[in-house]
């Protein structure tokens, strides 16, 4: 195992506002190792402004993150991946003019040497792709496939915790079944994850808890089945059967 693992991502009290406008107001969750915690609101709830800023992407106004006893907050991005988060993003941010084993290869930031086709298609099984073609452009791939060869790309750096931005977004049900396998292994294997997501089947059926944002404050946490029946998150986000 990575010497990555192991370790807690602690997000405490973190505010970010852009200009006078707070797109996060004191918000705080915990990613176990092992563990699968959702992420789900509206749009411009917050969500990736909080994978942002655990990324180094943005920094926060206050507030504490940590992975383990490591400060992470005050870090530039190349930094924060090296101390053990990785991430994939909404809208797929492949090397579309380079092959899949070079994508996979470019995840691998704190791996001394290169990595061997053996290892980068290890990774790509890991992500669901067993007959990859390391030397396919990663451009030309399937939309699915996409999505999966990123996981791999991430996987690659062995994190300690992986945020996944709706990494079903565009995929089809038997697409969406396979990634739900793929997260379960991946947390099986002592891998946090971080999951923001909108399919709640999807949620359902791999988070141990959700957490829910809202104008960028927490709103509810608890396990999937407590926040669907939670009339805040309800009215907020899921809906309601009045007209």
């Amino acid at each position: 195992m990575s010497g990555a693992r192991g370790r807690e991502l602690a997000v405490e009290g973190v505010s970010v506002r852009y200009g006078g406008v707070a797109a996060l107001d004191e918000v705080s969750l915990q990613v176990a190792p092992g563990a699968v915690v959702g992420l789900i609101g509206p749009n411009g709830a917050g969500k990736t402004t909080l994978i942002n800023a655990v990324t180094g992407v943005v920094r926060p106004a206050q507030g504490r993150i940590a992975l383990g006893g490591t400060q992470l907050e005050r870090l530039p991005q190349y930094r924060v991946a090296r101390c053990g988060i990785a991430r994939t993003y909404q809208n797929i941010r492949l090397f579309g003019a380079l092959s899949v084993g070079e994508n996979v290869r470019a995840g691998a930031i704190a791996r001394p040497g290169r990595l061997s086709d053996t290892e980068a298609r290890a990774l790509l099984a890991r992500a669901a792709m067993h007959e990859a073609d390391l030397a396919r452009r990663a451009g030309s791939l399937p939309y699915g496939e996409q999505r999966r060869l990123e996981i791999a790309r991430a996987l690659a750096a062995q994190p300690a915790v992986l945020l996944l931005d709706e990494p079903a977004a565009g995929m089809n049900p038997a697409e969406t079944h396979e990634l739900r396998e793929v997260i379960r292994a991946i947390a099986a294997g002592g891998t946090g994850v971080l999951l923001v997501e909108h399919d709640m089947s999807l949620v359902s059926a791999v988070c141990d808890s959700v957490v829910v944002l809202n104008f960028g404050e927490v709103i509810a946490t608890g396990t999937p089945t407590e926040v669907a029946r939670n009339p805040a998150v309800i009215e907020a986000y899921l809906g309601t059967s009045e007209a």
